[in-house]
């Protein structure tokens, strides 16, 4: 099977001679949302990266890139506001349900399952007449009532869990050994013949909307891709796609990330990245194993992603072919940043833990058997860190790398095409309401005879149609609350309050126009600004009823990493630290391009 299949839907000649057109959708439009489980905001090749994402970027041709999309710093809270268009602790997951803090537990808005408070978008949409299709990660809730067909999906075949094997029912860890999927409303502990989840989810979404293709209606299908969420696993025949491409190491490849981001002009001519993780030793000091063996890693990562590429590709031509696509809003992004944990690195280093046991009795973790069917492999915080280029930390943090995500929507007549907007100011709890908007659907007050809350987002559509270049003015904020971290956006103004070593557990405030990387602490310059975002963010908690936890994901962090410098250091700390191009030297001979 190709990797690198070129889907034909960009110019108007394939879409005006599309061979099967379907019938008329009642005028009414198809929705089409697909969302990657920690892909990093630099990754895929039409936000600056090396991944050879050929389809993604025929999409990004076809739409329009948006550049601060904010999305929760995990998962759960993500999908939540997404298909209830509400802040993620009135839908449910104000906190994980694997990490609710004892205060927490119990309270309203931490149920860690989607809330009965709230009308889910897929069933309001089918309420209205749209048929509801779901493949993929679910993890918003595994009992009768709130599995995705208790939810309003139609079909489904739904992964309940957070993370599992690509090729089996394993779970991700000890606390989960194996998963769970229901298929149409019912649970099954078996996965079909020749699975292997980018894929089958694929072959899923493609066959429900083929099932009912031609009587009318138009639908609302959700593709939560598992990729490239670990176990990085692939098929045999993709383990070696990227031999090589990667030992130039991370910082060059960051290096070469942000040039081709400022060539693409998704961020300015005069951005600066965020420096190296103080903790993360830079790879020329590596000896040449670990650089082999780390590089390794990458090669797999990559693998990955481009074959979800590949699987997006084939559900795009199929629209193309069947004419859909003609009628079909495309919304393309990551849940949240990039994961920065090494399941089998941690368990090694508390060998006679549970966790430990569990992944030596359930996986193989030697290196030569990385990406294969049971082997378990996470890339790290060294390549997290190249995946959330230009941005600071990852996935479980406030900052940047963990909550700005990589944006596409395609709109059906293509007429921004090719466009990126680094004005809009989105969130994913506006994706329900837009879609509302875009199909004539009244936001309920009331939903299947009881009162349920109203949606907190704001509608794309007059931005979606070029007649706003935001659907938030300048003087509108969004707001945000995980594991204890506080954050405000409002025009250039971020406000954070992160957890030691990350942050100093206190306010700081950055300008983002001049300071992706987070490193220009203006509080104490900037008190009335502080004040006044502050004030924000108390509306905020308040408004959503934030209880902040007596426990938190980064508790004793501080005395297991090195000691943070008071001042990191700056990006390019000198050219003795060959941030620019590789040594004049065999081992460094790699590029970002293909090989």
């Amino acid at each position: 099977m190709s990797g690198r299949t070129t889907i034909a839907f960009l110019t108007l000649a394939m879409l005006v001679v599309a061979p099967a057109r379907a019938r008329s959708q009642e005028s009414r439009p198809n929705f089409l949302v697909i969302v990657a489980d920690d892909l990093g905001y630099s990754d895929i090749e039409s936000f600056g990266g090396d991944i050879p994402t050929p389809n993604l970027d025929a999409l990004a041709r076809s739409g329009v890139r948006y550049t601060q999309f904010y999305v929760a710093p995990t998962c759960s809270p993500t999908r939540a506001m997404l298909l209830s268009g509400m802040d993620n602790h009135p839908a449910g997951l104000g906190n994980m349900i694997e990490r609710t803090a004892p205060n927490q537990a119990g309270q309203p808005g931490y149920e860690g399952v989607l809330s009965q408070r709230i009308a889910p978008l897929p069933a309001i949409l089918r309420s209205a007449g749209y048929h509801t299709y779901m493949a993929g990660k679910w993890h918003l809730g595994k009992d009768p009532d709130h599995i995705p067909a208790a939810r309003g999906f139609e079909r489904d075949f739904s992964m309940l869990a957070a993370a599992a094997s690509y090729f089996t029912t394993k779970g991700n860890n000890y606390e989960v050994p194996d998963n769970q999927y229901t298929v149409d409303g019912k649970y099954v502990d078996e996965v079909p013949k020749g699975f292997y989840a980018t894929k089958t989810y694929t072959d899923k979404i493609i066959e429900y909307i083929e099932s009912n293709r031609n009587d009318g209606k138009p639908f609302f299908a959700y593709l939560a891709h598992q990729a490239p969420h670990d176990p990085l696993q692939v098929p045999n025949d993709w383990l070696r796609r990227h031999r090589g491409r990667y030992d130039c190491g991370w910082d060059t490849l960051r290096a070469h990330r942000l040039s081709r981001m400022k060539t693409l002009g998704l961020v300015p001519a005069d951005a600066e990245i965020a420096p190296r993780l103080w903790y993360v030793p830079k790879f020329n000091n590596l000896n040449g194993l670990a650089r082999y063996t780390t590089s390794r890693k990458m090669e797999i990562y990559a693998s990955v992603v481009e074959y979800m590429d590949m699987e997006i590709g084939r559900l795009i031509g199929y629209l193309e072919r069947t004419g859909l696509l003609d009628n079909t809003y495309v919304i393309f992004f990551s849940d949240n940043g990039p994961e920065s944990r090494d399941i089998v690195a941690n368990a090694k280093d508390r060998p006679a833990s549970q966790a430990a046991g569990w992944l030596a009795n359930t996986y193989d973790t030697d290196f030569a058997s990385w990406g294969r069917k049971g082997s378990h492999l996470s890339y790290g915080s060294p390549w997290a860190q190249v995946s959330a280029t230009p941005f600071w930390m990852f996935k479980g943090a406030l900052n940047e790398g963990g909550i700005r995500a990589p944006l596409i929507v395609v709109e059906p007549k293509h007429t921004r095409a090719n466009a990126i907007n680094s004005q809009a100011l989105l969130h994913v709890q506006d994706i329900a309401p837009t879609l509302l908007d875009l199909a004539g659907i009244p936001q309920p007050r009331s939903f299947e005879g009881k009162d349920v809350l109203p949606m907190q987002g704001v509608s794309w559509k007059p931005t979606l149609e070029g007649a706003a270049d935001s659907p938030r003015g300048t003087d509108e904020w969004i707001a945000f609350e995980f594991w204890g971290m506080r954050a405000v956006r409002k025009g250039p103004w971020k406000l954070l309050w992160m957890h030691k070593p990350i942050g100093n557990d206190a306010w700081s405030l950055f300008n983002l126009d001049h300071d992706l990387g987070e490193q220009k602490d203006l509080a104490a310059a900037n008190p009335e600004i502080v004040a006044e975002l502050v004030r924000h963010w108390e509306e905020y908690a308040d408004r959503n009823k934030v209880i902040l936890p007596n426990r938190h994901q980064y508790e004793g962090l501080e005395d297991q990493l090195p000691p943070r410098p008071a001042v990191l250091t700056d990006w390019p700390p000198g050219s003795e630290e060959n941030y620019g191009e590789p040594e004049d030297d065999e081992y460094f001979s790699c590029s970002p391009k293909s090989k």
